[in-house]
């Protein structure tokens, strides 16, 4: 079961190198980094989650690259797939023709076009409970978005967005900082310099840290 803040799972086996799936998940085509949890009756689809990401419950991720340190709430839905607009019909038994007609194969292309459509989580984001993240769009690396958002266009780096659609807020880290923390890529880190980091991490606020610990500091 997925716990409260502050509590430990305590069944968790890391050394496995496997990701933390919670029951009753759906799970196509879908590649893993290390450290990752996906949380119970989650959908993936065509999608890689890397190092140190999860999603809450019952999230929906397809066609999706999701970057490391992603934290993604509950009910998310990243990705989401599309219907054909331009036709005489947008219903789906244009593409899934097979499920209507046994002659009738699947339209292949439509399905291929549609999975080309690649929705991008930058590193270290927090996608807030009920947000959904359009087909073919960058959230990028150390952005925000608020709870119940849906996002049609780019995020920039470090900024908070909320709203229908989503808006710029404010930035989470002043640009200077921001570029400083992309630069200084510390999702890339080892896992033993992350746990030497670690009170840094809990205590420094972003200045400090990149004082201490971007190069030739």
């Amino acid at each position: 079961m997925w716990k409260e803040e502050g509590e430990s799972t305590g069944c968790r086996d890391w050394t496995k190198k496997a990701p933390f799936i919670h029951p009753d998940c759906e799970i196509v085509d879908a590649g893993f980094g290390l450290f990752v949890e996906i949380g119970r009756g989650s959908r993936l689809v065509h999608a890689r989650i890397g190092d140190y990401s999860y999603c809450d419950r019952y999230c929906d991720v397809a066609n999706a690259s999701v970057g490391k340190f992603a934290n993604i709430a509950s009910f998310v839905r990243i990705g989401a797939t599309d219907h054909p607009l331009g036709t005489a019909s947008l219903h789906h038994f244009l593409y899934r023709s097979a499920d209507y007609w046994d002659d009738t194969p699947p339209d292949a292309e439509w399905f291929e076009r549609r999975r080309a459509r690649r929705a991008t989580i930058g590193h270290d984001t927090w996608i807030g409970h009920n947000a959904q993240i359009k087909p073919e769009i960058t959230v990028g690396h150390g952005a925000v978005v608020a709870s119940g958002a849906v996002v049609a266009k780019d995020v920039a780096p470090y900024t908070i967005v909320g709203g229908i659609p989503a808006a710029p807020i404010r930035r989470r880290q002043p640009e200077g900082f921001a570029e400083r923390l992309v630069a200084l890529g510390w999702w890339d880190w080892e896992h033993a310099r992350l746990r030497a980091a670690l009170q840094d991490f809990r205590k420094m606020p972003a200045e400090a840290f990149l004082d201490r610990y971007e190069p030739g500091n």
